[in-house]
């Protein structure tokens, strides 16, 4: 016998019937219902069974629905809820977290002429235009500097954040009120034939020259209504677990108690917040951190984590920023920049590594992977043990040895497999060339070394969405449909797996979320569709009725 429950309210012992439920467990794959209690998973089996056994209210709310584990999004960033307070120039149509949607900005004058609009309506003369989402890497030709924003105004100040945030590029304006000029030496501020810089502030000690238009930027993205918007954006993507990895300063005790007063009951995740040396707080030394780290970490409740860490070690590959190796840049034989002096690296991960922290580090370049590895060797000496969980992020140009030195220390990787369609055809063309592009984000590589993996989005690099994510991996098509590396195309459920178990893993979380399982946490991904079979190149098109939170249901906006 069936009986309905309003949604958002459930019953000890209530069963949820679906058309298929895919549980990430491999002692039970598949299931038809699933009975929670207490915002925990009872079991799994058939629907009568389960009430037999346990009793209870069967929900039929998802019955026609397809249940996974919530996706975990383990490298995400929180300010992309609060991006939405500015003015978007990126260059593929994107959706806000009120649903409106905004299209993307395919050419060079559409960029203009959208800042041009905005400034339009700007009553305040003294009021800045902040933007976010440029990447000059899809137009031909010149780039986007100073004197093209100078036709949009030579009154206000101009910043605009890059997609990849690791650039900005701002007016005239701007750099006279912020005393930026011939004089000012600052790497990553690149200067024309006269010495004048350009207007492109490269990576986060030049970008942040800009105080006045930084301060308002981080103001509008750091703020209680940018982690609601957080949330929501994620319960609309099917995402149960989240990370803000390092872009909140966690050593200023009010940025800890909006975190607190934002994640509460009612919220529609659980987020894990990473601690980033680089990003300000009081941890004054290497030394120092540790033990801030693990006052923090007594400050976590069941929906919000402290007590990891973010190295970052170089910058952005489409910004031409980030570290790699021989023969660097195609076409021009430059190289990146460190963002952490090399010698930082070893210090910070000496420090973290023997007070049991895990350490997630940014290596977009091979190069950068060299260097993180090269410190594990010193730091954990003949010691290969332990449960440290230390991760590399985005990965993207890690070799075979790579991964097997990786294997051998106990890594994980974590890749940035929306790099194929949102950069494969430039990173072919212009970045790294051909051969190498084609061996980005290599994720079957990465599986035949035995080597943890999840997958992520970098939010707001590129939107929230594990499912797109996840067809990345699969397919590997680019933006014009060429199928990049297909070698290292990976199946539906290795892919699941990544963006599930293996998330949940890398956040030391797979005891709790990233499988359906008696004991786990009551957090599902609620989909129209079953990804195991659709056609693997409609997978990022299936829809997302919402998600279930510790047995809470939380339908899509």
């Amino acid at each position: 016998m069936q009986s309905t429950v309003s949604p958002n309210t459930v019953s000890p012992n209530t069963v949820f019937p679906a058309k298929q439920i895919h549980t990430m467990d491999r002692s039970r794959p598949t299931a038809s219902a699933i009975a929670v209690a207490d915002g925990r998973i009872v079991a799994l089996g058939e629907t009568d069974d389960l009430v037999a056994a346990y009793g209870g209210t069967v929900d039929s709310t998802l019955s026609d629905k397809v249940l996974l584990p919530g996706f975990v999004e383990a490298h995400c960033h929180a300010i992309e809820g609060g991006f939405w307070n500015y003015l978007y120039v990126g260059y593929f149509d994107r959706t806000g977290p009120d649903g409106k949607l905004w299209s993307g900005c395919t050419t060079f004058d559409q960029v203009l002429d959208r800042l041009r609009e905005a400034n339009a309506k700007i009553d305040d003369p003294n009021e800045p235009l902040v933007a976010w989402g440029l990447d000059p890497i899809y137009f031909d030709g010149e780039r986007l500097v100073a004197s093209h924003l100078d036709t949009v105004s030579e009154t206000r100040q101009i910043y605009i954040m890059h997609a990849s945030l690791h650039l900005a590029t701002v007016n005239s304006r701007l750099m006279e009120e912020e005393g930026i000029g011939p004089d000012t030496q600052v790497e990553g501020l690149p200067k024309d034939g006269a010495g004048q810089p350009i207007g492109e502030l490269q990576e986060f000690a030049a970008m942040g020259l800009a105080h006045t238009c930084l301060r308002i930027l981080m103001s509008g993205v750091t703020n209680d209504q940018a982690i609601r918007n957080f949330g929501q954006i994620a319960r609309n993507a099917g995402i149960t677990t989240l990370t803000d990895l390092g872009s909140s300063s966690i050593g200023n005790e009010s940025v800890v108690e909006r975190w607190q007063r934002g994640v509460d009951d009612s919220y529609p995740a659980r987020v894990s917040v990473f601690y980033n040396p680089a990003g300000g707080g009081n941890f004054a030394t290497p030394d120092d951190a540790p033990a801030v780290l693990a006052e923090l970490a007594a400050k976590s409740t069941d929906k919000l984590r402290f007590g990891h860490v973010k190295l970052i070690l170089d910058g952005s590959i489409q910004g031409f920023t980030a570290r790699i190796r021989w023969p660097h840049y195609h076409g021009t034989g430059e190289n990146g920049l460190w963002l952490l002096a090399p010698e930082q690296v070893e210090s910070y991960l000496r420090a973290f590594h023997n007070a049991g922290v895990t350490v997630h580090a940014h290596c977009n370049g091979d190069e950068a992977v060299d260097l993180f590895l090269d410190c594990c060797d010193m730091v954990f000496g003949e010691s290969r043990g332990g449960d440290h969980r230390h991760t590399i992020q985005h990965c993207q140009l890690t070799t075979p040895g790579q991964y097997r030195r990786m294997r051998a220390l106990g890594l994980c990787a974590n890749l940035f497999s929306n790099h194929i369609f949102y950069w494969g055809d430039q990173h072919a063309s212009t970045t790294v060339g051909p051969d190498r592009a084609a061996r980005m984000n290599a994720a079957a590589t990465a599986l035949g070394a035995g080597v943890p993996l999840s997958m992520h989005c970098d939010a707001p690099v590129t939107p929230l969405g594990s499912l797109h994510v996840a067809w990345c991996a699969v397919n590997r098509l680019t933006a014009s449909g060429e199928v990049l590396g297909p070698n290292e195309r990976i199946s539906v459920d290795e892919a699941l797996a990544a963006v599930t178990i293996g998330g949940a893993y890398q956040l030391k979380m797979d005891d709790e979320v990233g499988s359906l399982a008696p004991g786990k946490r009551a957090d599902f991904a609620v989909l129209d569709d079953d990804p195991y079979t659709v056609d693997p190149t409609g997978l990022r098109d299936i829809g997302v009725w919402g998600t279930v939170l510790g047995g809470d249901l939380q339908p899509s906006s």
